[in-house]
C-alpha cells in the first residue's frame, strides 16, 4: 500500500536507496544538504523535494534518513530545522546511517517519549548494494515498529533482520566493519605475497576462492586490486569514522580489538598516500609505495 515517505540525505547510499523507495509506489519527499543533489533524484524518480528536514517529514508516515555521521544525524533530526520539530505521532523513524549506539538509543527514548516508532538500521553491501537494491540490514529497536516497516525496507535489501534493542543494529554494524578490515588487510597480504612470488593471481584467486578462503571481498575486490584500481565505493575515510565508531565502543564494553586497532592505522598510511576517496581495497596500496 502506497504511503508517504521522507528520505533524509541523498549521497552515495542515500539517492539510490531513496529510489527504490519511489519505484515501490510510495509517494517519496526527498532533502538533502546539497540541493543540486535533489533535483538531479528528482529528474529520474517520482517524487518531491523539502527545502528542510522539517519540511520533509511533514506528514510523513516513514521517514529515513541517510546521513555522515553523529553529529550530521543530530542535525537533522534534534536541529532547529530537524525531522523531529514535524514528525507525527504513530509514524517510524528508520535511521540508515553509521551512527554510534549511543545516539540510536538517544533517538530511541525520544521517540518513545513523544508517540512514534524508532528503528536504527544500518546497511552493508557498498555502492553496488545500494544502486541494485540488494543491501543488507541490520536493526535494532521494538518488534512492532519493525513489522510497519519492514516492507518499506525491503524495497531496497536482500537480508534485513530485527537483531534486538535500539542500539543492536548499529552494535552489528560495528561487527560488520571489524571483521571486513581484517578479511582485507589479509586478502591485501596474500595477493601481495602471490605476486611477489611469481604466481599468477587471477588463476590463485579462482582455486583458493572455492575453498576456505572465500570471502566477498575476495570475490568481489581481487582484480580491481590485483590491476591497482581503487574506484569502486566504500571510501576510507568513511571506513576510518566506521572503525572509530567500533574501537570507542569496545572501551565501554571491554572488548579488544588489535587487529581492528592496526589496521585502522595501515587505512591512516593509505590516507597519507592521498587515498581518502580510494575504496577499503586500497589496503594493498601500502605494499606498492
Amino acid at each position: 500500500m502506497s504511503c508517504n515517505v521522507a528520505f533524509i540525505g541523498l549521497g552515495v547510499m542515500g539517492y539510490p536507496m531513496a529510489g527504490y523507495i519511489s519505484k515501490a509506489g510510495h509517494k517519496v519527499t526527498v532533502y538533502n544538504r546539497t540541493t543540486a543533489k535533489a533535483d538531479k533524484w528528482l529528474a529520474e524518480h517520482k517524487g518531491f523535494k523539502a527545502e528542510t528536514p522539517s519540511k520533509a517529514a511533514e506528514n510523513a508516515d516513514f521517514i529515513f534518513t541517510c546521513v555522515g555521521n553523529d553529529n550530521d544525524l543530530r542535525e537533522v533530526t534534534f536541529g532547529d530545522n530537524g525531522i523531529f520539530k514535524t514528525i507525527k505521532k504513530g509514524s517510524i523513524y528508520i535511521d540508515n546511517t553509521t551512527a554510534s549506539a549511543t545516539i540510536a538509543r538517544e533517538i530511541y527514548d525520544y521517540a518513545k517519549k513523544n508517540g512514534f516508532g524508532s528503528l536504527d538500521a544500518p546497511v552493508s553491501g557498498g555502492q553496488a548494494g545500494a544502486e541494485n537494491g540488494a543491501l543488507t540490514v541490520m536493526i535494532g529497536g521494538d518488534q512492532k515498529d519493525f513489522d510497519k516497516a519492514k516492507d518499506k525496507i525491503d524495497c531496497y535489501s536482500k537480508k534485513m533482520k530485527l537483531l534486538g534493542k535500539a542500539g543492536s543494529g548499529q552494535l552489528a554494524k560495528m561487527v560488520n566493519q571489524i571483521c571486513i578490515a581484517g578479511l582485507v588487510q589479509g586478502l591485501s597480504e596474500g595477493i601481495n605475497f602471490g605476486m611477489k612470488a611469481g604466481l599468477n593471481m587471477e588463476d590463485v584467486i579462482e582455486v583458493i576462492s572455492k575453498g576456505a578462503a572465500q570471502s566477498w571481498q575476495m570475490e568481489n575486490r581481487y582484480k580491481t586490486m590485483i590491476d591497482d584500481k581503487f574506484d569502486f565505493g566504500f571510501a576510507v575515510d568513511w571506513m576510518r569514522k566506521d572503525l572509530k565508531i567500533a574501537m570507542d565502543e569496545a572501551k565501554n564494553n571491554g572488548s579488544l580489538l588489535p587487529i581492528t586497532e592496526l589496521v585502522d592505522k595501515f587505512y591512516g598510511e593509505v590516507q597519507g598516500m592521498g587515498g581518502n576517496r580510494w575504496d577499503t581495497s586500497s589496503l594493498i596500496k601500502r605494499f606498492r609505495k
